[in-house]
């Protein structure tokens, strides 16, 4: 489907939440509500901070349908928000810089009692959180929200080569990040 129609269905669609419509309320939050969770956990690295950051995205979703205009996808929109909430909450913890990476505590069950696959993904997230938050917040929009790079660049209000940039930068340092992993999963010792 063209990004044209696409952006108007979504406008419909905000018209009938405007409406008061509640199977589209519900539809709206089936199809965007773990998106916007799954951005905050990567940008955040808590799960509860990320339930209230999705929460409160969302409510400034639904505040905004009576004045929806098709300018841009839901999709976009939200991500956007999702991503300011962040920014704001961690400026306010004075976490926001790309030279310090906060001590985040991995809530997840012990490494050894997982699959194979999933001991990969929980070293691939525990080395995104060490990355400074521009290149997380970066490669979590392209890379795990599916965003193309005009609309990554366009939630983070910085250019398409800024943001390029920062993808070249978080991808390398994932890359020296997880060869330890990488070595360690082919059985070799460190």
């Amino acid at each position: 489907m063209h990004k044209s129609s696409e952006i108007e269905k979504d406008a419909k669609l905000m018209q009938e939440v405007a409406d008061g419509n509640a199977s589209a309320s519900r539809m709206v939050a089936d199809l965007y509500l773990d998106r916007s969770y799954r951005l905050a956990l990567r940008i955040l690295g808590d799960k509860s901070l990320a339930e209230d950051t999705a929460q409160e995205a969302f409510i400034k979703l639904w505040k905004q349908a009576p004045k929806w205009q098709a300018k841009a996808q839901i999709n976009t929109w939200l991500h956007s928000v999702t991503h300011n909430v962040c920014v704001d909450f961690l400026r306010a913890q004075k976490r926001y810089s790309d030279e310090e990476v906060p001590d985040v505590e991995d809530p997840r069950p012990d490494v050894l009692q997982m699959k194979a696959q999933q001991q990969l993904g929980d070293k691939v997230n525990e080395a995104l959180l060490k990355l400074p938050v521009r290149q997380r917040i970066a490669i979590s929009l392209v890379h795990y929200e599916e965003c193309g790079n005009i609309e990554a660049a366009a939630t983070m209000e910085i250019s398409v080569d800024a943001l390029e940039s920062l993808l070249a930068r978080g991808r390398r340092k994932l890359k020296e990040l997880l060869v330890p992993a990488r070595r360690l999963m082919d059985g070799e010792e460190k």
